[in-house]
């Protein structure tokens, strides 16, 4: 299976305080990657540095390697738009623009210089099994939907830039059993096309969308591998505690 996105002796520190240590990662291509492990363990951080969102932050200091099919992420001179259009990021709170649900895909497409017609915007809300919801109500606030239809919009505004890796920071942890499971479909679906990492505190969830599972504690990876293998045969006790419930 060909990696896609890649994390080599990767080092994240904020100010003095080290977050990750020493992370090597591969995502496969076209595969859904779970990011599991106790809160504050590097989980989310992680997933930030693959679209250069630590930028933001000027106390930020990274060392290592992050490679988009071989292209190294951190490299001088890439353009950080063009990475975030490459890497999509869904977030844990849905958070769609004040503006229509038509405009919420539009807008996106817009800033990009990519069509922004009616047939574009169709399909990505095709892709996140939203448009039978939606398509009389185009030009209704996408505040006045569901939490769950919300999440589905976000992702929909993200497909619409054709990235090649979606990120999901918890998508499903403020939604409710029946939009929880609209959006594990959908993430089956999406890895069709896309490369996914998602990072769950649902041990369950895990189970049921990822193809390969990696298991984070205090900043370090502990053991990564096919997701059956990570829950029913872990090779090291840490693993095993944390799936067995006796931490976390």
């Amino acid at each position: 299976m060909k990696s896609k996105l890649v994390a080599e002796n990767l080092n994240l520190s904020f100010g003095t305080k080290h977050i990750l240590k020493n992370v090597s990662v591969e995502f496969s291509e076209k595969q859904v990657t779970a990011l599991i492990g106790p809160s504050g363990c590097g989980k989310s951080t992680l997933l930030r540095c693959f679209n250069r969102m630590h930028d933001l932050y000027p106390d930020a200091k990274i060392d290592g390697k992050i490679s988009l099919d071989g292209q190294d992420l951190y490299q001088k001179g890439i353009e950080v738009t063009d990475i975030r259009r490459r890497i999509g990021m869904v977030f844990q709170k849905a958070n769609p623009f004040p503006k229509s649900i038509y405009d919420n895909i539009a807008y996106g497409l817009k800033i990009n210089n990519l069509p922004t017609d009616q047939a574009t915007v169709q399909k990505a809300l095709e892709e996140a099994y939203l448009w039978d919801e939606v398509k009389d109500d185009l030009k209704k606030p996408a505040t006045r939907l569901s939490g769950g239809q919300q999440q589905r919009l976000c992702i929909a505004r993200t497909v619409a830039l054709r990235p090649e890796v979606i990120l999901m920071d918890e998508p499903c942890s403020a939604l409710d059993p029946i939009s929880t499971s609209k959006i594990e479909n959908l993430i089956h679906k999406l890895k069709e096309q896309y490369t996914i990492v998602i990072v769950t505190h649902n041990m369950q969830q895990a189970q049921r969308v990822a193809d390969k599972t990696v298991f984070m504690y205090l900043g370090e990876i502990i053991e990564q591998g096919e997701t059956g293998q990570i829950f029913n045969n872990p090779k090291m006790e840490t693993t095993k505690s944390y799936i067995g419930g006796y931490f976390g």
